[in-house]
């Protein structure tokens, strides 16, 4: 089977990263299209052997891109077209049926309560989305919490399918010596009681509640995993708690080529923490929280579907709390009271992690492929 993956741009990101990911599990040939930013994720997955092209487009407006887009599909000879977020979504449905592919799957990644991709909801933006998903075959969500915001938005519920977000559940399990090698790095004392943040440094995350709460506990760090648009002002507001000495900015994290030395990585920062926080109050799936519970971290977390949705006993360690800085602080506060200096505890994988181990997810997507494949196509 040849699909062709059509995103809006591959920078560091979840979805681009999970794109990556899938692409490693899916046994299926073909490529990817990036309509816009041939970022770090571009170079991993080409890294991983699926090459890459970068459609050139300029903006939402870029009408130009739709022929060149529909000459891609229609030259390479492919079963199927899956797109991947909104504007990919838009114009891939489109360019799909232009270049002669009738099977389209779309995934929906990041579809909050008031928010696509970060960016607010209007009624123009839900009048595109649903005029071009009557163009696909059917529309993936990554939990149930987006299936629901899908069928509310005019989305018919036959053509929705949940497929989970997916991780790497044994790479993430806890090393102690990774532990003590990455704080070495990071200049960590082995005894400090380090909380940690994983996401884009942008507003939607809440990070700087988490800085402030923080700076609440005298004898916490942060260690912050990330990069975007709000880090200067995240440092500032380090410095406005007198924090800044003990709020680490590591960057994004993403896998480099095999041919490029590697840093700590995500399953080795995550094994320098002691508990892991999400402030982030809309969440589409949660993926840094599934990925801190199978590395054995207790969790605070605002919002993540991918918890809220799976049994109460699925995730004993992670602990829903509310927005307010008070009373982060003081689920803070009584996690330090209860660690042990230079003895890190680790709680045993959960059967959350288990559950959105990324085979099973790969598996299900292919079995979507392949119904779609075998179906035959709308008009």
């Amino acid at each position: 089977m040849r699909v062709l993956h059509v995103i809006t741009g591959l920078g560091i990101g979840g979805a681009e990263q999970q794109l990556r990911l899938l692409l490693r599990h899916l046994p299926v040939q073909g490529r990817v299209v990036t309509l816009t930013n041939p970022g770090p994720v571009a170079i991993g997955i080409e890294a991983d052997g699926t090459p890459v092209t970068h459609l050139g487009m300029t903006g939402n407006r870029d009408l130009g891109a739709l022929p060149r887009l529909a000459r891609l599909v229609r030259e390479g000879g492919y079963d199927l077209v899956h797109t991947h977020l909104y504007r990919a979504c838009v114009y891939g449905r489109l360019a799909a049926r232009l270049g002669g592919v009738r099977r389209v799957i779309a995934t929906e990644h990041s579809l909050g309560e008031s928010q696509i991709e970060g960016r607010p909801l209007s009624a123009g933006t839900r009048a595109l989305y649903l005029a071009s998903e009557r163009l696909g075959t059917s529309t993936v969500a990554v939990s149930a919490s987006v299936a629901r915001r899908l069928a509310d938005w005019g989305v018919a519920p036959d053509r929705i399918e949940v497929v989970p977000n997916g991780i790497e559940t044994g790479r993430f399990a806890f090393v102690p010596r990774a532990r003590r090698l990455t704080r070495g790095v990071l200049g960590i004392p082995e005894d400090a009681f380090v909380v940690g943040g994983v996401g884009r440094l942008a507003p939607g995350k809440r990070f700087d509640r988490l800085i402030r709460a923080v700076a609440s506990v005298p004898e916490a760090r942060l260690l912050l995993v990330g990069d975007g648009e709000r880090r200067e002002e995240l440092r500032a507001v380090a410095r406005a708690c007198g924090a800044a000495g003990r709020v680490h900015f590591f960057g994004a994290c993403e896998d480099p080529p095999a041919d490029r030395p590697a840093g700590p990585m995500l399953p080795e920062l995550l094994a320098a923490m002691d508990v892991f926080v999400s402030t982030s109050p809309d969440e589409t799936f949660g993926l840094a929280v599934v990925e801190a519970v199978a590395a054995g971290l207790p969790v605070l977390y605002v919002a993540c579907p991918a918890i809220e949705d799976l049994p109460a006993d699925a995730a004993p360690g992670a602990r829903r709390i509310g927005e307010s800085v008070p009373e982060l602080v003081g689920a803070l506060r009584e996690l330090r009271t209860a660690h042990a200096p230079g003895r890190p505890g680790r709680l045993p994988v959960p059967a959350a992690a288990r559950h959105y181990d990324i085979a099973r997810s790969a598996d299900r997507l292919m079995t979507l492929y392949e119904r779609a494949v075998e179906s035959r196509p709308g008009p």
